[in-house]
């Protein structure tokens, strides 16, 4: 077996993706990328930044994207649990508008590798959540794009917690519906 596990989604280019883990009494180690594994898999993106956040539960940062500088990611959450979600927007995909969510966690160590092309989000599951990711793009404040996170005609199935409200930013409020993404 090789290091990672490369696993299909069923929407092309979007991948869960597992780490072999390598312990003992002190712990652990694992790579959580190599370049050519990665490219062995079909996967030759370059990363330029890396990211981190933390948020509370209940809280749902998404759904972005860059309209113009695309970012792909690789998405993991190294404290508490998310559920993490891509959904695809490339206007020539046979899945255009079909979501994908997966459970990342500090216990299963999932990574989750979303294309350019998608808009990205996740909801906190757990009391609190560290979330990390390299893009491929930079980030450019000016070329944000959004879609709003319960849009029906996508019809994402949050694992929202009863009695928790979700938490939005502001602007994450008033995202707009796929309909009126240009």
């Amino acid at each position: 077996m090789g290091k990672f596990k490369f696993i299909e989604t069923g929407i092309d280019d979007l991948f869960i993706i597992e780490s072999q883990r390598f312990g003992d009494a002190r712990g652990y180690f694992m790579e959580t990328y190599n370049e050519k594994d990665f490219h062995d898999a079909g996967l030759t993106m370059r990363f330029v930044q890396a990211n981190e956040s933390r948020s509370c539960k209940g809280v749902l940062r998404g759904m972005h994207f860059q309209k113009n500088f695309p970012q792909g990611k690789l998405v993991r959450c190294t404290k508490g649990e998310v559920y993490d979600v891509a959904v695809d927007l490339r206007k020539d995909s046979k899945t255009y508008g079909k979501w994908y969510g997966v459970n990342l966690s500090e216990e299963n160590k999932r990574q989750f590798y979303v294309p350019e092309g998608f808009a990205h989000g996740f909801y906190v599951l757990s009391d609190v959540a560290e979330f990390v990711y390299q893009v491929t793009n930079l980030y450019h404040p000016e070329d944000e794009g959004a879609l709003f996170w319960n849009d029906p005609e996508v019809g994402i199935k949050w694992p929202l917690i009863d009695g928790v409200e979700v938490l939005l930013s502001e602007k994450d409020k008033k995202n707009p519906l796929l309909k009126d993404i240009q």
